[in-house]
């Protein structure tokens, strides 16, 4: 054969030769789903639990997370407008990042909200500590403000309060989402709290508090040590979370300090 066909011969011989047989995935594993029956009488979440519960049950599915999880945990950044949901999937301690928000509407500027009526989102560590599903603004989670820190740093006669996470899409300090992703995260919040009997948790940041998020702060406020020094006490909790993916132990020093110790 003529040297010049050999490489011609190569090439065809590789095209017959037959494909490596495929392996298939193992398949998914089956997630144990079972949506929670609180506010069965109410008729909002009635209609998201008939609406929103495939779409809830495809998301965890996906994520090979068992519904409800043994706990949730959301993150808040204001800059971004973002809003994060974290669970715990059973039996394991550290979380995982599940799905990101839009939040749609804004309210205030960076900082802490630190007395009634100064139009501010808050910045801090809360907990969710109510669910009212008649609110004026479609569907509401109530949010602990003012924790310890924010009453004592106040700087009215009242720190505020009131502040949800709620639909509708309107805002004068709170974080509105859309009618359509509150009735999700709604029914994800309550359907794991009143499973596991322990309170959704809720970090809210101006902005994400990496090295370089921070930097970017300090730039664009080098007058303001006050909000500059807050934020890196919030950077604490932030970056502890970050590492672990275990919510930090809080609690409060004098004048309302952040303390923070790691998750266990």
């Amino acid at each position: 054969m003529p040297a010049a066909l050999l490489p011609l011969l190569v090439v065809l011989l590789a095209q017959a030769a037959p494909a490596p047989e495929a392996r298939d995935a193992p398949p998914a594993r089956a997630i144990e789903f079972q949506p929670g029956r609180a506010q069965a009488g109410a008729a909002r979440v009635k209609a998201a639990r008939q609406g929103r519960m495939a779409d809830i049950q495809a998301l965890f599915q996906a994520a090979s997370v068992d519904y409800p999880p043994d706990g949730a945990l959301l993150r808040v950044f204001k800059q971004e407008g973002v809003l994060e949901l974290w669970v715990r999937p059973r039996g394991q301690r550290a979380y995982q990042r599940l799905k990101e928000y839009a939040i749609c509407a804004g309210s205030g500027e960076l900082g802490p909200k630190r007395r009634q009526g100064d139009g501010q989102v808050p910045e801090g560590f809360y907990e969710l500590t109510a669910y009212n599903p008649w609110s004026s603004f479609h569907l509401a989670m109530l949010v602990s403000y003012p924790n310890p820190s924010d009453a004592a740093r106040k700087t009215g006669r009242s720190a505020g309060g009131n502040i949800c996470i709620h639909g509708d899409c309107v805002t004068i300090g709170c974080v509105p989402l859309t009618d359509r992703w509150i009735e999700e995260l709604y029914l994800v919040c309550l359907d794991t709290q009143t499973r596991t009997g322990r309170r959704v948790l809720a970090q809210f940041f101006p902005a994400r508090l990496s090295d370089e998020g921070l930097k970017a702060l300090e730039a664009a406020h080098p007058d303001d040590k006050a909000r500059i020094d807050f934020w890196r006490e919030l950077k604490v909790g932030h970056d502890l979370f970050e590492q672990t993916h275990l919510p930090p132990r809080v609690t409060f020093g004098p004048g309302g300090a952040y303390r923070f110790r790691p998750g266990r």
